[in-house]
């Protein structure tokens, strides 16, 4: 098992993204960046404690390479805008990566490289894996609990869609 660290925005709708890929053992929203002190989401939401809405993604490199994880995470977010993702404004929302061992370091570097071959504007920030701090249970899987949420219905189906488009031989069903 592996396991690596996104900021994408929301971290309602990057974890839905992750919980539909095969190989995926466990995805966990939290926060990183900041201190403990302020590791929850009102003060987070405010924007000035230095976290990051991430989630944590345990995955089967054997199943689902770390490449294909990063394809998928830069192709359901937009890796062009800094503090920004759609709505949600501010640096607690801005897109990064803390990868969790060195090895893995290079394979960032790598996807990020080529997408910039391709002209994209990458403003993604890498950074070595700091204090986790989960997000409140209420967050957890929270998409799949609150399906009439008007903010994840806005914003998550493009993004599964998007996925399913591109990879659909990873998608549980």
């Amino acid at each position: 098992m592996q396991t690596i660290i996104l900021g994408g925005g929301c971290f309602w709708c990057t974890e839905s993204v992750f919980l539909s890929l095969k190989g995926v053992d466990s995805v966990t929203s939290g926060y990183m960046g900041g201190d403990a002190a302020t590791a929850n989401y009102q003060a987070v939401c405010g924007g000035d404690t230095g976290h990051i809405e991430v989630i944590k993604i345990d995955f089967d490199a054997d199943v689902i390479p770390l490449e294909v994880i990063l394809d998928a995470f830069f192709a359901t977010h937009d890796p062009t805008t800094k503090d920004r993702q759609g709505n949600d404004v501010g640096s607690q929302y801005r897109s990064v990566v803390f990868y969790t061992e060195e090895d893995q370091k290079p394979t960032v570097d790598r996807t990020i490289n080529k997408l910039r071959d391709m002209g994209v504007n990458v403003v993604t920030e890498v950074h070595p894996a700091e204090t986790f701090y989960p997000a409140e249970d209420y967050h957890q899987d929270f998409f799949n609990k609150n399906p009439g949420q008007a903010y994840c219905n806005f914003a998550i189906p493009p993004k599964l869609a998007k996925l399913r488009k591109e990879f659909n031989k990873y998608m549980t069903s």
